[in-house]
């Protein structure tokens, strides 16, 4: 059975901290991985899960950079990983597999906003290539130690960007089209919520619920760090869907991590999964031209644009 798309009155809301989310959450004994866990929204993150008592992971393409913004917290464990380069996801999750023999929770996190185009190794778009494949690949190998687990959540960051373009299979890495780079930002926030609608379906008999969460509008990252102020503006000014939009209210670091620590540990969501999210609950359902800025277009949780999505992935890592 899947999880309507609908919320579930969880009595939190886009305030809610993530002291308040976690109130009466035990992890320990618990074994999670926060991919871009060492800055904004990831470390905030870190911070809570491993207050709650549990072993955290936090790869980082930059070692030193992670551990030392991650110094007061000295038993939460750093790797090298790179979601561009998929030797090094495979490195590190053999380092992973060898360390433990299940992972608990798995907070896909990591991403980037509207660069200049650039592409990797393989000649795939940067957004795609990092968003949503390095994650989909990462899952993937770490697909034994979630089963063992036995009740794992893979929750993966999507963005209300999703609302800016679906993914369009026949020129996914804009070899075809001019680039857009909030369009590709938005086709790869689809994707993100995509990917949770297919794990979910595959994982739920192996006990595995997956999440797409939408952390909300925190300026404080370093999300945008690509962008110049001018580009800001004209890319939200372009992206905007229909005469009404009106921006979400903005969110401190700390409310922006609580939606993803909710997905990942909410005992409201046993049995549930497949599902996009926000200010902590599950979003509504909302028309594909909906100026409305808490919902996700049917297009973000189609199921078969999750299986078609998650075959194409798979040939495109080469399984």
């Amino acid at each position: 059975m899947s999880t309507p798309q609908s919320p579930i009155t969880s009595g939190f809301s886009a305030t809610s901290t993530p002291k308040e989310v976690m109130r009466h959450i035990d992890l320990r004994g618990k074994y999670a991985i926060v991919t871009g866990g060492h800055s904004g929204i990831g470390l905030e993150t870190v911070r809570a899960l491993h207050t709650a008592g549990a072993r955290v992971m936090a790869p980082a393409r930059d070692v030193a950079q992670a551990r030392a913004a991650l110094a007061d917290m000295p038993d939460v464990m750093v790797q090298p990983l790179d979601l561009m380069d998929p030797a090094t996801i495979d490195r590190f999750a053999d380092a992973v597999l060898a360390s433990t023999d299940s992972v608990d929770i798995l907070l896909n996190n990591a991403g980037i906003m509207a660069p200049p185009l650039s592409r990797d190794a393989r000649g795939y778009e940067s957004q795609f290539s990092t968003n949503h494949l390095g994650h989909f690949q990462l899952t993937l190998r770490l697909w034994q130690a979630l089963v063992a687990a036995g009740n794992a959540r893979v929750v993966t960051l999507s963005s209300l960007g999703h609302r800016y373009s679906p993914v369009c299979f026949e020129d996914i890495h804009y070899t075809q089209r001019p680039y857009d780079p909030w369009r590709a930002y938005g086709q790869s926030k689809t994707a993100n919520a995509l990917f949770a609608v297919q794990l979910d379906k595959l994982g739920r008999e192996s006990g595995i619920h997956a999440f797409a969460v939408h952390p909300g509008r925190v300026p404080t990252t370093r999300l945008s760090r690509f962008m110049t102020r001018e580009e800001k503006a004209a890319v939200a000014q372009a992206a905007q869907v229909g005469p009404d939009f009106v921006p979400s209210p903005l969110k401190t670091l700390a409310q922006g991590a609580s939606t993803s620590l909710w997905a990942a540990t909410s005992p409201q969501l046993a049995g549930m999964g497949g599902v996009y999210c926000a200010d902590c609950d599950i979003s509504l359902l909302v028309a594909d031209d909906s100026p409305d800025v808490s919902g996700v277009r049917r297009w973000a949780i189609d199921p078969r644009q999750a299986e078609r999505l998650w075959a194409l992935s798979l040939e495109l890592i080469g399984e």
